[in-house]
């Protein structure tokens, strides 16, 4: 965990990053001015503590969503949070699954079987696994993202097609990394916590030259999970990057990322209605089938095995950034990026298919991976601003070439049958355990091997796009953008047994828009109309998720290869609102996603692209300063999903229209407040709230609402140290925080406290 707050006595700096859209700006500790939307933000006298990350020097760190965003934000007709530093070290979050946490309308579904485990994020009802970007970026491979090396994150809502390319209708998330500036700083931090918690992080800043510098950053992470007595994590990673032209016209920054973990995975805890299958041994029936909740079982209920089980992922990713400024109106960038990432684990699902829960027993049934992503992509962009007589164009044009590769391997278990036949324990090899007191340091013996028959997905995408802000006069504003891709896609599966490999493979053309119509009736509010549109074609996500319009053959033998791309497209009509003189912003958005052609299973079991979804919601935002020092950053979402026709093999034909999505909440609510009571110490707390989640509203598998309370305390010792205490999950509640459709929901962790101390010069 790292501490917020460092010491920088009377200066005037621009603290908070303008943020808009259902959640709006950053907060901070100390006394701030939160930007409006296409304003200046305020020069504020801070006469004692600032936030780590401010932006303090010259250097522009120019991403590729604020190219493809030309106009300001409060002027842009689309939903868009970004959360800052600053809110990323003071709530403690360490992982990007931490900080989404404090954005409502996200949340996380689970891996199983050939799901990679990972970050799977749904925003609007839609999984948004393969629409993660990385400094604009699209960052396919499956993993769990650290913060280490992030200056913010960047929430878009609503079909991305015409921003990002093929992707989720409900939106996309863009990580943005530290960046080198013209000054130098070194800092580090080091927490502990219970849980056996120890975290360390350096970052540090070396301007070499007048228009050069080099930043590290660096950070090794160990801990438990609390109220989970098995599951370790283990990782440590490295970022270095060098600038030069720093403060000219003309830029060049190299930077390298590498991240690997080494844990022990959780395993989550069965549902308590499995199909019943009678057993015929005479062993007596325990129970009767639950309500499709999680079984009630003592948070630290494991049942994997801790000798066996293990969790490995690493990524490295190379870049290369070029910046021209022709003129201050007319800029040139084109950058680089070489990544691969790669999963390899062994680790145990509480399976029940059988029914052996009716029994007091679990089947400790295997989900394997080995597997990697390569990707290759350059972006070439110009954008600027022009005038044609009174009417003022700010526009982004740009092309980008991608070659994204991935390769799938497994493990063979030996977990013998799935039945329980001998029961659990030393008869069956310890492959079953019981229900209520499993042991994870079970002495399980059993064979291993590499399967070594891989699949392999390839995709190559070229795309040009185009976008434009117009400003008709002061009260009236057009956005509009454009993007189409040529996308290329393939797919080998696994050898059969007559050593041959079958082969599929598309072409599409994407074409993909948005267009939204914005009113001023004053400078610091906004009320918008939009439109836009998205394309999930077959084998988006080259098999590193769960792609529900998969390249290859689904188990009914459908081949996606034969399927359009499904066509998504989104309505918006909102406002944005700065008020207590710009420091406090408030959105309000009423929106609809719908699907008209996602794929579905017909009657006869052949697949057509003729289902029909839809998401309607609103969303609530408020953010930024009410007084000097007290600050908020939170919103509130209501979603109401509907899969209007959902298809079904035989008589399951129709049987779940009118069912709501997976992993969509009705409701979401996140609140992060920060007080200063006097002016070396500062108070905050959170509270986040989700109701009921599906993991199949067909099976009738769920997990309850929650209510969640995270508090915080930071104190000033001297101008160089800083010490904070951040306590999560206050309450000690027991939740869920993932749901898969079968087999098992994930536990969130209990109570935790970490202390840490920050040192900066």
């Amino acid at each position: 965990m790292q501490t917020a707050f460092v010491v920088r006595k009377n200066k005037k700096l621009n603290v908070i990053p303008r943020l808009s859209g259902a959640v709006g700006m950053a907060v901070a500790a100390a006394p701030v001015a939160a930007q409006s939307a296409g304003t200046t933000v305020a020069a504020v006298e801070l006469p004692v503590v600032t936030v780590s990350g401010a932006n303090e020097s010259g250097f522009k760190a120019d991403t590729a969503s604020s190219i493809k965003t030309p106009a300001a934000l409060l002027d842009t007709p689309r939903s868009i949070t970004i959360i800052p530093q600053e809110v990323i070290q003071s709530t403690g979050s360490t992982s990007l699954s931490d900080v989404l946490r404090t954005v409502p309308g996200i949340s996380f579904g689970a891996g199983e079987g050939g799901n990679p485990v990972g970050d799977r994020p749904f925003i609007r009802g839609y999984d948004a696994q393969a629409s993660t970007f990385l400094d604009g970026f699209r960052d396919i491979g499956s993993q769990s993202r650290e913060l280490f090396n992030v200056e913010s994150v960047e929430v878009t809502k609503g079909p991305a097609g015409a921003y990002d390319g093929r992707g989720s209708a409900g939106g996309s998330i863009n990580i943005v990394s530290k960046a080198p500036k013209l000054t130098s700083f070194a800092e580090g931090n080091i927490g502990v916590g219970n849980a056996d918690y120890k975290r360390a992080t350096v970052d540090g800043n070396w301007k070499f030259a007048d228009h050069a510098a080099f930043r590290l950053n660096a950070m090794y992470h160990d801990a438990g999970v609390a109220g989970r007595d098995t599951t370790h994590q283990n990782r440590w990673g490295f970022a270095p990057s060098v600038a030069f032209g720093l403060g000219t016209g003309t830029r060049l920054t190299l930077s390298y990322y590498h991240m690997q973990s080494d844990d022990i995975p959780d395993t989550g805890i069965p549902y308590n209605n499995p199909t019943f299958n009678r057993r015929t041994d005479g062993r007596p029936r325990l129970s009767v089938a639950g309500d499709g909740s999680p079984v009630n079982v003592p948070r630290n209920t494991y049942y994997g095995l801790s000798d066996r089980d293990f969790r490995k992922d690493k990524a490295d990713m190379g870049t290369i950034r070029f910046e021209h400024d022709f003129s201050p109106a007319l800029k040139f960038r084109n950058q680089t990026r070489i990544a691969r990432t790669s999963q390899d684990y062994i680790w145990t699902q509480p399976d029940d298919s059988q029914g052996n829960l009716y029994y007091g027993m679990i089947w400790r049934r295997t989900n394997t991976r080995v597997a990697t992503a390569n990707t290759i992509a350059n972006q070439t962009d110009l954008s600027g601003e022009f005038a044609t007589g009174t009417i003022k164009h700010k526009y982004a044009f740009g092309v980008e070439f991608a070659q994204e590769k991935s390769e799938n391997d497994s493990y063979s278990v030996a977990t013998g049958s799935n039945r329980c036949p001998s029961g659990p324990g030393a008869a069956g090899g310890y492959n079953c355990t019981t229900l209520y007191n499993p042991n994870p340091n079970d002495p399980w013996a059993g064979a291993i091997s590499r399967v070594n028959n891989p699949t392999n997905s390839k995709t190559n995408t070229s795309s040009v796009y185009a976008f434009d802000s117009i400003e008709l006069n002061k009260q009236w504003l057009l956005n509009a953008g454009v993007r189409f891709d040529r996308y290329s896609t393939e797919f080998q599966a696994a050898r059969a047994a007559n050593g041959t490999r079958a082969e599929y493979s598309r072409d599409d053309n994407l074409f993909n828009y948005q267009l939204g119509v914005v009113y001023k009736p004053v400078d610091n509010a906004s009320f918008y109309v939009s439109y836009g549109t998205s394309s999930t074609p077959a084998g988006s996500f080259l098999a590193q998720g769960s792609d529900g319009n998969a390249l290859a053959p689904d188990r009914a033998g459908n081949r996606g290869d034969q399927l359009a791309p499904e066509k998504n497209r989104a309505f918006e009509i909102g406002t944005k609102w700065d008020v207590l003189r710009k420091r406090l912003a408030l959105t309000a958005a009423i929106f609809r996603v719908e699907t008209t052609n996602a794929r579905i299973t017909q009657q006869d079991g052949t697949a057509v692209m003729g289902g029909d979804k839809r998401v309607d919601g609103v969303e609530l935002g408020f953010s930024g300063n009410v007084t000097d020092k007290w600050a908020v950053f939170g919103g509130y979402t209501h979603l109401k999903s509907e899969l209007r026709k959902n298809g079904g093999t035989g008589v399951a034909f129709g049987a779940t229209d009118g069912q709501s999505f997976p992993n969509t909440p009705a409701d979401s609510f996140s609140v992060w407040s920060t007080y200063q009571i006097i002016p070396n110490l500062t108070v905050g707390g959170g509270a986040y709230y989700v109701s009921k989640v599906w993991g199949s509203e067909a099976t009738n598998k769920w997990v309850p609402s929650y209510w969640r309370f995270d508090a915080m305390a930071s104190y000033r010792i001297n101008k160089n140290v800083t010490v904070q205490l951040n306590v999560f999950n206050l309450a000690d509640k027991v939740y869920y925080n993932q749901a898969y459709a079968s087999h098992y929901a994930s536990i969130a962790p209990g109570r935790s406290g970490v202390l840490s101390l920050n040192v900066r010069y």
